[in-house]
């Protein structure tokens, strides 16, 4: 062979395998979520634990993570999974339920209770018909994630049905909302990330999120009181990781195994930490000179029943398999 056509052809061959790469290089996913970034928030390290992991194993695949809603605002996450806008997102499921009702069972007063029960629905017949409405819709659960939330307020605690009475209330989605308007309070419809604003303006008066927005969004600069959930947690929410379907199926097999092995780990980092968050918010608000109070089983009883005569009732009756989905749910042990 000739030198110069033994040249053309080693660079022929550096060019094919530098083309390659580029190639594989150029495979980014964008994960979105409404939480801040770089805080101690662990829903975000969630997704940035997956980011981490999927770094280090070095199989031409990255996934850039845009927090605090800075690339997509915090309600418009499912949809946009759905028009390739994101690939990866965390975000209270019950978010989607104007496209999927059925999601509001994931958020639903009363259902839940305690860390270990949110434990056991996740591998039970009703999270499985849960995934199967995600799934059919071009979605895939990379993570489970369930939260404890609380209830707090600008004068006064809540701990019964009747210390709602009047109240303007932010609730965190459509199930909760009937339960206090059945109460008596008047509902604000606001996402987690513009709580802080609502209650320093006069918009909110009361609260309910999860314990970790409590804390990451510093509501304790604006709240007196707040019901910790304790051992009877009445507000308990669905938070998985999320990833397009179609943005899985362009990986190669090993940057799926890789991607999924990630998301095992953020999975059980969250697991592990998600209690946690409960007695960090307990600290964080007596720190800050909050009152924090909890729930007796029998305050609880009492809103379990004005929840099943109001967000249970209309759940059962309007959602297709709302029922059933609620009857699943509740025979978990």
């Amino acid at each position: 062979m000739r030198r110069g056509s033994l040249a053309f052809v080693l660079a022929t061959a550096a060019l094919a395998l530098l083309t390659t790469g580029t190639a594989r290089a150029q495979i980014e996913l964008k994960a979105s979520h409404q939480f801040p970034g770089g805080k101690g928030d662990i829903r975000d390290e969630m997704v940035q634990i997956i980011a981490r992991e999927v770094e280090k194993a070095n199989v031409g695949l990255t996934v850039k993570v845009f927090p605090g809603a800075s690339l997509v605002k915090a309600q418009e996450q499912w949809n946009a999974l759905l028009k390739g806008q994101i690939d990866i997102s965390a975000f209270p499921l019950d978010y989607a339920s104007g496209r999927h009702p059925q999601f509001g069972a994931t958020l639903m007063p009363g259902l839940v209770l305690s860390h270990e029960r949110a434990r056991r629905l996740n591998a039970s017949p009703f999270m499985k018909d849960i995934k199967k409405i995600i799934e059919d819709a071009g979605i895939l659960v990379l993570a489970d994630a369930w939260l404890a939330g609380a209830f707090g307020a600008k004068d006064k605690c809540i701990l019964e049905p009747a210390d709602a009475k009047g109240l303007k209330v932010r609730s965190a989605g459509a199930t909760f909302a009937e339960m206090w308007a059945g109460a008596g309070a008047s509902i604000v419809s606001i996402p987690s990330n513009e709580v802080y604003n609502a209650l320093q303006t006069g918009v909110a008066q009361a609260t309910d999120t999860s314990t970790g927005s409590f804390v990451s969004f510093r509501l304790y600069e604006q709240l007196k009181c707040v019901t910790a959930p304790g051992d009877n947690a009445l507000w308990f929410m669905y938070e998985p990781v999320l990833m397009a379907k179609r943005s899985f199926d362009k990986l190669d097999a090993k940057q799926k195994e890789v991607l999924l092995a990630a998301a095992k780990k953020s999975e059980d980092y969250f697991a592990a930490e998600s209690k946690k968050l409960d007695e960090q918010f307990v600290a964080t608000f007596e720190k800050a000179g909050v009152k924090v109070v909890t729930m007796t089983p029998e305050q609880v009883k009492k809103w379990q029943e004005v929840a099943k005569a109001t967000s249970y009732k209309t759940f059962a009756e309007q959602v297709p398999g709302g029922k059933e989905l609620i009857e699943k749910a509740l025979a978990v042990p």
